[in-house]
């Protein structure tokens, strides 16, 4: 089935080109498995990371509203914000970013330093709220404030995680099928799943293009039971969007993510410390590297349908290192 309504909705070019797909051969010998990555790690807005790709078409919609702020909400060393921030900053908006303190600590460096430190060279604006129990409803209040102020402002969800937003994944899925196309049939493409937009466009693009190749996604938020109905929810959002089925089973992992998100764990620093040795490839302690943890136990499990090749898709998060310090 088609996925041409893709390309009837309006995004910004910020991308520019697609981020590499690359072998990791001393990954590789390690595992005795080839492992291939996806580098959107690689994408080119203020040290990169997946969601420039939902940005594309989320900052389109909201330039076409006339909107003159970018409002949205995570942790303080939210990847998300940060890449939000930039691209607020590229296009001349305003950005205001409710941030919350999930795991608690005091520390100063997960306070100021990674990702928070970037938010304030790029001149956001900073509220910091107890938590975010209920993120549409605070973003909501806050837009009326901000609107009460004569600003026009556009809110961006948790992760740009809502059906255009995933739009930026599915167009993802066609720039693995084209990538490998003739070149390598992978059997499972391992993603980290929190917010859920990223899971969800890959499952809907996946399915359509390279439907015998696994998908799973390793939580980083919660269990299966509570993260099964997000991403089902978005995909099905996203699947009627683009007037396309979307039935194929969902694989989630949720053996990885433990104490909490936001709060590293030694499988998840072994997994970084492992790819920053062999391949020199850096990835965080709260997504990639619980995601990559799970990638690796699935095969010394024999978790994965089939046999193969397996992609890894690197989601970013690296300035998130220098805030864990000194735990990493």
């Amino acid at each position: 089935m088609s996925l041409h309504l893709l390309h009837q909705f309006p995004r910004l070019e910020l991308l520019g080109a697609p981020t590499p797909l690359e072998h990791l051969p001393r990954l590789s010998d390690y595992l005795g498995r080839d492992i291939f990555i996806k580098r959107d790690d690689f994408t080119p807005v203020a040290m990169g990371g997946n969601k420039l790709r939902k940005l594309e078409f989320l900052a389109a919609d909201a330039l076409r509203e006339g909107a003159d702020v970018l409002l949205t909400a995570g942790a303080i060393q939210s990847n998300h914000v940060r890449q939000t921030a930039a691209v607020a900053a590229r296009l001349g908006l305003k950005c205001v970013a409710l941030l919350e303190n999930p795991i608690g600590t005091h520390a100063e460096n997960y306070l100021s330093n990674g990702n928070r430190l970037l938010l304030d060279l790029m001149d956001a604006e900073v509220i910091r709220v107890d938590a975010l129990h209920n993120p549409a409803e605070q973003l909501a209040e806050e837009a009326t404030r901000l609107e009460a102020q004569g600003f026009r402002p556009y809110i961006v969800p948790v992760g740009g995680s809502n059906a255009l937003g995933a739009l930026g994944y599915v167009e993802c899925a066609q720039e693995i099928a084209h990538q490998s196309e003739g070149v390598v049939d992978f059997a499972a493409v391992v993603v980290a799943s929190g917010s859920a937009g990223t899971h969800a466009g890959l499952a809907v693009g996946l399915e359509h293009l390279l439907p015998e190749t696994e998908l799973v996604g390793v939580t980083v938020s919660r269990q299966v039971d509570a993260q099964l109905p997000l991403v089902e929810r978005l995909r099905q959002s996203l699947a009627e969007t683009l007037e396309v089925q979307a039935t194929a089973p969902i694989t989630l992992w949720d053996d990885y993510f433990a104490p909490r998100y936001g709060e590293p764990n030694d499988e998840g620093m072994a997994a970084v410390k492992l790819l920053a040795q062999l391949e020199g490839i850096l990835l965080d302690p709260v997504y990639t590297g619980k995601a990559m943890a799970g990638l690796l136990d699935g095969i010394s499990q024999n978790r994965f349908r089939r046999e193969g090749p397996l992609l890894f898709i690197h989601t970013g998060g690296a300035p998130a290192l220098f805030a864990y310090h000194p735990s990493v």
